[in-house]
């Protein structure tokens, strides 16, 4: 199982370097299934593995000049305070056992994994789904939707906080409808609003979850290699159709852990 999820660990990077999303949706099922770490554990650790491999990713994108700080502040300042709230004052808030129907009991880890698998759906099908492409149209002016740019980056930061995803998947969408960004750069400056509100999330779980130091920094370093192997690839794998191969992925993994978490585990896993 171990060497399943070192391998799985670069994938998470091959994904973020290929893509510039994608990766973090896999970071918390791989601690969880492939490496027996507690799901509300998980979440933390997966802050640190993604915010490390984002921030990596985004130097050369930046050095490409395909980072826009402006839009990256405007989105990322309440972004990284919903982020660094959730993780200090919601998550440790929520009951270990949230609600009972009869006999069956919500505990908090299923809840924390039932979101994620929630997520993790949405993310595939947006994905997987064909986006039109205008060859000719003009490059459109950039307009930021101040209160919608802030609001999204709010909400963003919750479901980061709650689940221990990047997000990648909410940002890109937002930076290129919202802030009317080129592709190229929603994908170079979520990685950088990813990194930022990853890292500054995970500040506010140190103290109040035990960390298995080596274990993090051994995920992390292969999903840093990751994203070398990843950005290689680019160059000569159609990025689109790998976005779609991997949406696939993603969904039937959302469904797999769904299955498990409310049907094959035992009664006193919930």
């Amino acid at each position: 199982m171990e060497i399943a999820g070192y391998l799985a660990s670069l994938v998470i990077g091959i994904s973020l370097g290929l893509i510039g999303g994608g990766g973090s949706i896999l970071t918390v099922p791989v601690l969880v299934y492939l490496f027996g770490v507690n799901p509300v554990a998980a979440t933390a650790y997966s802050l640190f593995i993604v915010g490390a491999t984002s921030l990596v990713g985004a130097f050369p994108k930046y050095k490409a000049g395909e980072v826009n700080l402006k839009t990256a502040l405007i989105f990322g300042i309440p972004s990284i305070a919903a982020v660094y709230a959730t993780r200090a004052f919601i998550v440790p808030a929520i009951p270990n056992e949230v609600f009972s129907v009869g006999d069956f009991v919500v505990t908090k880890p299923l809840l924390m994994m039932m979101l994620f698998a929630i997520l993790m759906v949405f993310a595939s099908i947006s994905m997987i789904r064909e986006k039109k492409k205008c060859v000719d149209c003009p490059e459109e002016k950039q307009v930021f939707n101040y209160p919608l740019i802030l609001l999204e980056g709010a909400i963003v930061g919750v479901l980061t906080g709650l689940v221990g995803a990047g997000g990648g998947f909410l940002i890109i969408p937002a930076l290129v409808l919202l802030s009317k960004l080129p592709m190229k750069q929603a994908v170079g400056t979520s990685l950088l609003i990813i990194a930022a509100k990853s890292l500054l999330g995970f500040t506010g779980d140190l103290g109040k979850t035990v960390m298995d130091w080596p274990l993090l920094l051994t995920v992390t370093a292969l999903a840093i290699a990751g994203i070398f192997v990843g950005n290689l690839l680019s160059k000569k794998v159609s990025a689109a159709s790998l976005k779609k191969g991997f949406g696939w992925f993603v969904l039937v993994m959302g469904i797999y852990i769904i299955i498990k978490e409310l049907f094959l585990s035992g009664p006193s896993a919930h």
